[in-house]
């Protein structure tokens, strides 16, 4: 079973008792129901087969609505293995989803097969000897997220910089840029980028389809640039092109129209785990019974 972290710190209290209802705790959240986790009441299993190696679960990585990673080791290395959704939502099966979503992040590993800065895939999943169609495993490499405020190496977002390049070059946007979870700096300090799992890329197929997607491409590229550009003048301003007021000045208006509804759900969706006692008031994740493990260093860094 799964240990259970609690947010301890001075700064996680200091939030939890900022806004929200009164009659909402702000301390010790209770666990997500399960039709908040990927696995509902199950746990990702205790040991797979990944190409042709024996992996023990070492750590869960975290556990949402959309999937739950763990960190598995074996004699000779560790890995990352992503379980997607398998839980029903109410009388809706979810299995589809979790194919689904599996077979579509693989799919944008496999293309960026060999990017110095990608952690590669691993290959399927097994457990007793049948390949798991919801999940998916990557190398794991040690090293921590992007955290707020973080001085990075000289040579950081140069480095940064030629990894999405090169996913670009292979005709894919990340998308997700804009979380600084998304961005890993290893041991030596430098970048990786992870988590393709709302990725966009050009069918390889069908050029019909790729000529009429070729502008979202551009335009979701452009957003990967722009938030590049963000977390730059926010991590080594000194180094950045732009003040961080100038790159706000040059948000894309497509960005504003998506914060317009973003933003606004992401609060509904805070305020719906609050009132049900899955977060403190803060409504911030690290808040939670069991957060994911880089908010959980967010929270006792701060």
């Amino acid at each position: 079973m799964a240990r259970r972290w609690k947010p301890a710190t001075s700064a996680s209290a200091a939030c939890a008792s900022s806004a929200g209802p009164s009659h909402i705790p702000a301390l010790d959240p209770r666990p997500r129901p399960n039709i908040f986790r990927a696995l509902g009441k199950s746990e990702p299993p205790e040991i797979v087969e990944i190409d042709g190696q024996r992996f023990t679960r070492d750590e869960i990585f975290k556990h949402d609505s959309w999937a739950a990673t763990g960190i598995y080791k074996s004699s000779t290395r560790r890995a990352l293995c992503k379980f997607n959704r398998q839980q029903p939502v109410f009388i809706f099966p979810m299995q589809w989803l979790g194919r689904y979503l599996a077979s579509r992040e693989q799919s944008f590993m496999d293309r960026l097969a060999g990017i110095t800065g990608i952690p590669q895939s691993l290959g399927p999943v097994c457990v007793d000897g049948r390949a798991l169609p919801n999940a998916i495993s990557r190398e794991y490499i040690e090293g921590h997220a992007l955290a707020e405020g973080e001085w990075v190496d000289d040579s950081f977002f140069g480095r940064l910089t030629k990894i999405l390049a090169a996913v670009h070059s292979r005709k894919m946007a990340h998308v997700d840029l804009h979380k600084r979870e998304n961005i890993l700096v290893d041991v030596e300090g430098r970048p990786l980028l992870i988590d393709f799992q709302i990725s966009f890329a050009l069918p390889k197929q069908n050029h019909l389809a790729a000529f009429c997607l070729g502008g979202l491409l551009r335009l979701l590229q452009q957003c990967d640039t722009y938030h590049l550009l963000k977390h730059h003048a926010k991590h080594r301003p000194d180094q950045a092109a732009l003040s961080l007021d100038e790159v706000t000045r040059l948000r894309p208006w497509w960005i504003r129209v998506h914060r317009h509804i973003a933003v606004p759900f992401r609060n509904f969706r805070r305020g719906l785990l609050v009132w049900m006692g899955i977060r403190s008031k803060s409504g911030h994740a690290f808040s939670e019974a069991f957060p994911e493990i880089a908010h959980r260093i967010d929270a006792a860094s701060g």
